[in-house]
């Protein structure tokens, strides 16, 4: 089962915004958080057993990755499942550590791009088409995009307290 102070942590970021508008802006402010860092820097874990910015990075990558693919089955199969991801797990077997840390951000602009373009053609009924999730039970894609702006603003801070920005 889905961490409730982790989700009203992410609830908490997007909270009288608009998800869209948040999710536009993020590439360029992950992009405002690592200029200027060293490669040391990000790859430096803050701690053992916690990611480095490098990983943050690429987790955001694979993470708009899986969103991409919910956001369209949640709106060509109404109502339908879709499972949990283990993010440790991606990171080892995608080797997270050994990503370029520019490429995984250009990697995620593309990839949100593509996702915001979908977004931004939906009727008011697609906003509502929903999905179960196999931890966060159902789950609309308004509530996803909802999601997905605070998950970046959570890995923004989390970046930005590693290079003690």
């Amino acid at each position: 089962m889905a961490d409730p102070t982790y989700q009203a942590r992410i609830l908490a970021y997007s909270e009288g915004k608009y998800p869209l508008a948040m999710q536009r802006e993020m590439a360029g402010l992950l992009e405002q958080a690592i200029t200027g860092a060293s490669a040391d820097s990000l790859r430096r874990k803050p701690a053992p057993g916690k990611w480095s910015v490098a990983e943050i990075l690429a987790h955001l990558a694979d993470d708009e990755v899986a969103t991409a693919w919910r956001y369209r089955q949640m709106l060509e199969h109404n109502g339908g499942p879709f499972a949990s991801f283990d993010q440790d797990l991606w990171a080892r077997l995608g080797g997270y550590a050994d990503w370029d840390p520019r490429e995984s951000l250009t990697l995620f602009r593309l990839l949100r791009e593509s996702n915001l373009r979908l977004l931004e053609r939906l009727t008011p009924e697609q906003w509502q088409a929903h999905g179960v999730h196999a931890e966060r039970g159902r789950i609309t894609v308004q509530e996803l995009a909802r999601h997905m702006a605070g998950h970046d603003r959570n890995h923004l801070d989390q970046i930005r307290k590693i290079l003690g920005r």
